[in-house]
């Protein structure tokens, strides 16, 4: 693995200078605040940027920058309960853009292109795409399927581990200094925040060494990763059992992660493969269960509002262009007549009347 001291196409100056220019800086305020106009430490800095840039520089440059105490709440993820974090916006939220702008690039590089989660220009959609193209392209290599993720992913991450990796990755010590002190920022040995926007690329980042081993090593052809969810396909179920044998030793003795004890080897045509909110079959796809349910649920409330003559919302104007979206890569077309359909007038004026005229 190359270590890297300079910007990818720029070797005139170091990381940790591109990190604290005021150009990347008053970027990073830009693209932080984003769908955040209306935050009061948002309009803070607007009516002064460069007196708190010029703050957040300085406590990069004399290392003064300490990571704000985090705000914790519950988050429901389906059948989950996640323990979010979130940091103030100044300096926070800006200090983690300015960094991910700079290293991006370069974690990027590192990553195979078998990974979705939290990427630019990758995500659901083409992990979808890839799995499905895998499964019409090779039926007899991906007979069987190999599912399987990691026990408490973002708590079990370690500390030490993760920032020998950057060190790896990265040369430049004033960015490693950073990179250390928000990894550092929660309390024990193990566990990155999720709600944290670097914890994206440093959970993605963990298992990258591991994504090259299972291609390169164990030469995987079709594999699959959304940050700690597995898919390996595979046309001999005798052969993903040994490998499962193989990627637990290596989550134990490489990573300190154990393989949560739902894993499944199964066959991939007469089940479908459940991941990233489908179920893939040979010839057709379908939302998941739990989506599809929560779908319904949801637009027939709606539903009920516009029958009652009330104002729709514009959280559920998202809902339903949301679910349209999701219909749209799979075999949905009875769930969007029945369910989609009956809200679509109502919806488009709530477009014209609070959108669209306002914008």
């Amino acid at each position: 693995m190359k270590r890297h001291n300079h910007p990818i196409g720029n070797s005139s100056c170091t990381l940790w200078d591109a990190i604290c220019s005021m150009d990347n800086l008053k970027l990073a305020h830009q693209n932080a605040k984003k769908g955040k106009g209306w935050y009061k430490e948002v309009m803070m800095v607007d009516e002064n940027p460069d007196y708190y840039l010029g703050l957040l520089q300085r406590m990069l440059v004399t290392k003064t920058y300490h990571t704000s105490e985090y705000q914790t709440f519950y988050k429901n993820d389906g059948n989950k309960k996640r323990l979010i974090y979130k940091l103030p916006y100044f300096p926070d939220r800006i200090c983690q853009w300015a960094v991910l702008q700079v290293i991006e690039p370069i974690m990027i590089r590192n990553l195979t292109t078998d990974t979705y989660s939290a990427i630019p220009g990758r995500g659901i959609h083409l992990c979808l795409h890839n799995l499905q193209n895998a499964m019409r392209k090779d039926v007899k290599g991906t007979q069987y399927c190999l599912k399987i993720d990691a026990k408490q992913y973002y708590p079990s991450i370690d500390h030490e581990i993760l920032k020998a990796k950057y060190r790896r990755l990265f040369k430049d010590d004033d960015l490693l200094w950073l990179l250390d002190e928000i990894i550092d920022s929660t309390p024990g040995d193990k566990g990155i925040p999720i709600g944290n926007y670097l914890s994206q690329y440093s959970g993605n980042f963990y298992l990258s060494a591991f994504d090259h081993w299972v291609k390169e090593v164990k030469g995987i052809k079709h594999y699959f990763r959304y940050m700690d969810d597995i898919v390996i396909l595979h046309e001999s179920k005798e052969y993903l059992h040994q490998l499962r044998k193989e990627i637990d030793e290596y989550f134990r003795k490489e990573l300190k992660l154990t393989i949560k004890e739902n894993w499944q080897v199964f066959p991939t045509f007469k089940r479908g493969i459940d991941y990233v909110g489908y179920r893939s079959f040979l010839e057709f796809t379908l939302l998941r269960k739990s989506t599809c349910k929560g779908m319904k649920k949801k637009m027939v409330a709606i539903n009920k509002k516009r029958l009652n003559g009330l104002p729709m919302t514009y959280s559920e104007w998202c809902s339903i262009n949301s679910y349209k979206g999701w219909l749209i890569h799979c075999d949905g077309y009875r769930l969007e007549q029945k369910y989609i359909q009956p809200l679509q007038q109502y919806a488009d004026q709530f477009y014209i009347q609070n959108i669209k005229m306002k914008g």
